[in-house]
């Protein structure tokens, strides 16, 4: 070996040979470990695939799951952060903390701030009385007699329904409908165990494919009502082109993303494609799933015309079914002209659908949805309320207005701590609320029109997720969302409607729970609750606030109004800020780009000249058309009082709802004939007014003033060839002239008389003589010159217009028989 080793060549190691071994050295174990890395570094790269299974997109929606706000949140467009609402009003409330306790250290006596603050809960303590409100009982049956003859004269003229459906099975279930295991396993998922009325009435007959109208009163499942039918049809649908077949329109984008996310999880176990299309969303994104053809699209009126007008390959032509939800708020003034170009768009042979717990039945409203042959399906009356609800009212007397505020601050804070909304009717107002609840150390959140897309479904999923005690809203959140566990809703004032009252209150005792509603009555809204107390079905309740709480409730407001009013200064300096960068930035695209913005501007179906005249005519009072900035340098500024912002929230109210009586008594068009001549009175399930029986024409007066066309030919060709036979006349098919006269006047008269008295017995009396062969009948001599006189007078020959030949055709003068 060691011969081998110093030609430096290798040799075996043969057996019982000893080995040298090196000494350890800190060189060789360093060395070692560098080594041992580099080879772990090496094992530890993975070979890579040309493409990896497990990829998938952060934003991708999984079908299985169900669509939620989150995923809502992130398509939908998001402000520049500033700093928001809540922390402007923590900030506040910790430096009047701060502020409070170096009051305390300068010298206030300890013993008379505990009294203060036992003294301060002993009122809070005071508990409201509530008291059962009874129905006036009239006196005088007479005016009430006329009243009821005055409300059925002013009642609109309802629309004829081919069938009415009132009474319900209850004891119908979703197999007995024969749908489908995928949307019954969806339904089960949904905790769906027996149908709903309104929801046991419906599906059948929507499944048949009719046109119909329901009403149910809020939260009784109208959402399932009309999806489940739906998507039963279209599991039979031909599947080899992708098309739009089912168009649901509803009012809000609140609304829409909530009946999108029902369908969603009714549909989860089937293929069908369902899209949402809302303002406020991206809408990129949308374009590129109505690019597919989506078998259902769920949209708002504005965003699914920007869709109609700017994207090419998305249209309506082959919609087979239209489903209005909250119809009589989609078929208002509000929607009118964006209704009128959508339906323009849709296929005429549709099925339509409409749902509401306020539905209408007037054919002024209803006809522009045009109805072929609807079927009425009212489970309850459109001013029906949830049995569940228990409704109760404060009397705000006529001198004391300014106490709203105090008074609903006290409810919050003292009774109805959690799970309450809060209506007010301005979103000036409701934005004033929530920096003073704020302030008083509430949790509060407001939902209204001059939020983005995002703050609104932010706030709506916090108050879901009780993040959120109350929750202050316009009526843009008093139709169709259905929150669970919502206990109580307050009306800072009375609504416009009763309408408005039925779909605010209805937010609560939804599907059969219990609920509260209070509502703020001041002196000049009496009239809307006189409306609410005749059509209630339980007792209602008087709540009256101690008038100490609300001394104390408005003590506390009022020392608050230096930090409301620099929160708003805040605000307003934020917004021009946020203003004045969007200009910043719009003006440097169009330096860097040029005018290839202005080419890609999207398109609306009305001019601007349009749209700003219809904004015009459905503003409420008056305004000022001056810009913003020049109306603020015009104004004299004036001290806002308490009673000055309730008094401009009644005459909102108050003016809505002059608009709204003076739509329902606008006096008709003229007509020609009368609306009513050509309908069927007798309609199945229908009551109608009974006419008088129009007294009915003779056989031989009827043929003789008939001006029908098929009346006229036959006048004008004369009598045809087996009249003529039977008459006795020359079996001749064209006669001229003179001849035809001879020939009538050479009628033989036995025939002619049989005739006669065959086809008009009552008019002509037809006598019998021994003189006549065979004992035929015929016309005494004075019979006979009556007949010639009405013959002449009634028939008259008329010259051809070609080459003035003689007359060869007779035609009945209008108005001729006198005799």
């Amino acid at each position: 070996m060691a011969h081998l080793r110093k030609l430096g060549l290798i040799g075996t190691i043969e057996d019982g040979e000893d080995i040298e071994i090196e000494p350890e050295s800190s060189d060789s174990e360093e060395e070692g470990r560098q080594q041992g890395q580099t080879q772990k570094k090496r094992k530890k790269k993975p070979k890579t695939d040309e493409f990896n299974h497990n990829f998938s997109f952060a934003d991708q929606l999984d079908p299985s799951k169900s669509f939620d706000f989150d995923f809502a949140l992130k398509h939908a467009k998001k402000k520049q952060a500033a700093t928001t609402l809540d922390e402007k009003i923590a900030k506040t409330r910790r430096l009047n903390k701060k502020q409070a306790k170096e009051v305390e250290a300068l010298g206030s006596d300890e013993e008379e701030i505990e009294e203060d603050i036992d003294d301060s809960s002993d009122e809070e303590m005071r508990s409201d009385t509530i008291k059962t409100k009874e129905k006036k009982q009239k006196k005088n049956k007479k005016k009430k007699r006329k009243k009821e003859d005055s409300d059925e004269e002013e009642e609109k003229e309802k629309i004829e329904f081919s069938e009415s459906i009132d009474a319900v099975d209850e004891n119908i279930s979703f197999q007995d409908m024969n749908v489908s295991r995928p949307l019954m396993k969806g339904l089960s998922h949904m905790n769906f165990d027996k149908p709903t009325p309104i929801q046991s009435a419906t599906i059948p007959v929507a499944l048949l494919g009719k046109d119909l109208c329901a009403c149910a009163v809020t939260g009784s499942g109208k959402t399932v009502a009309f999806m489940l039918p739906i998507l039963e049809r279209l599991l039979y649908r031909p599947k080899q082109q992708a098309m739009t077949r089912v168009l649901v329109l509803v009012p809000t984008r609140e609304l829409a993303v909530q009946v999108h996310t029902v369908a969603r999880q009714l549909a989860q176990f089937t293929n069908i494609d369902i899209v949402l299309s809302a303002g406020g969303l991206d809408i990129k994104a949308q374009e590129a799933a109505l690019r597919m053809g989506p078998d259902v699209v769920i949209a708002t009126p504005g965003r699914l015309i920007d869709h109609l007008q700017n994207s090419p390959v998305f249209n309506l032509n082959n919609i087979e079914i239209l489903v209005l939800d909250e119809a009589d708020r989609m078929l208002d003034e509000y929607f009118a002209e964006q209704m009128k170009e959508i339906i323009r768009q849709c296929s005429r042979s549709r099925q339509t659908m409409l749902f509401s717990a306020t539905m209408t039945e007037a054919v002024q409203d209803l006809a522009a949805v045009s109805l072929k042959n609807p079927v009425k399906i009212f489970v309850n009356e459109n001013t029906d309320v949830a049995l569940g609800l228990r409704q109760e009212f404060i009397r705000v007397r006529a001198n004391r207005e300014g106490d709203r505020e105090a008074i609903v601050c006290a409810l919050v804070s003292r009774t109805f701590r959690d799970h309450c909304i809060v209506f007010i009717q301005t979103k000036k107002q409701a934005h004033r609320m929530h920096i003073v609840l704020g302030l008083l150390g509430i949790n509060v959140g407001e939902l209204h029109g001059n939020l983005s897309q995002a703050q609104r479904l932010e706030t709506l999923k916090r108050f879901k997720n009780a993040e959120v005690d109350v929750l202050l809203a316009t009526d843009l959140a008093a139709r169709g969302l259905d929150i669970q566990g919502v206990k109580t809703v307050i009306n800072f004032t009375m609504p416009n409607t009763i309408k408005h009252y039925i779909h605010r209150v209805g937010r609560t005792a939804r599907a059969g729970k219990k609920g509260r509603s209070v509502t703020l009555v001041g002196e000049q809204e009496r009239k809307l609750l006189k409306e609410v107390v005749k059509k209630a079905r339980t007792p209602l309740k008087t709540r009256i606030v101690p008038q100490e709480v609300i001394t104390k409730y408005k003590n506390k407001i009022n020392s608050l109004e230096k930090d409301i009013k620099e929160i708003e200064k805040e605000e307003d300096e934020e917004r021009v800020t946020r203003a004045t960068e969007n200009q910043m930035n719009k003006a440097k695209r169009l330096l860097e780009g040029g005018k290839e913005k202005d080419s890609m501007k999207r398109t609306w179906f009305q001019t601007h000249k349009e749209r700003q005249m219809e904004k015009d005519a459905l503003r409420l009072g008056d305004y000022n058309k001056l810009p913003r900035k020049k109306r603020r340098m015009n104004e004299v500024q004036k001290q806002v009082t308490a009673e000055d912002r309730v008094k401009n929230e009644i005459r909102k109210s108050r003016e809505y709802s002059i608009r709204v009586g003076k739509k329902a008594f606008k006096p008709k068009k003229l007509r020609a004939f009368s609306e009513n001549e050509d309908r069927n009175n007798n309609v199945h399930g229908q009551k109608g007014k009974k006419q008088k029986k129009k007294n009915k024409k003779s056989a031989f007066d009827e043929e003789l003033t008939s001006a029908t066309s098929s009346s006229l030919k036959k006048y004008r060709a004369g009598p045809s060839y087996q009249e003529r036979k039977e008459m006795g006349m020359p079996v001749k098919k064209n006669f001229k002239g003179k001849k035809y006269i001879d020939d009538v006047l050479s009628i033989n008269y036995p025939k002619f008389a049989n005739y006669l008295s065959r086809i008009y017995p009552s008019e002509l009396e037809v006598k019998e003589t021994e003189e006549t062969n065979n004992s035929a009948s015929y016309l005494g001599i004075k019979e006979l010159k009556k007949i010639l006189t009405i013959i002449s007078a009634t028939l008259t020959i008329k010259h051809k217009s070609e080459h003035r030949r003689t007359p060869s055709k007779l035609e009945v003068e209008p108005g001729a028989r006198e005799e």
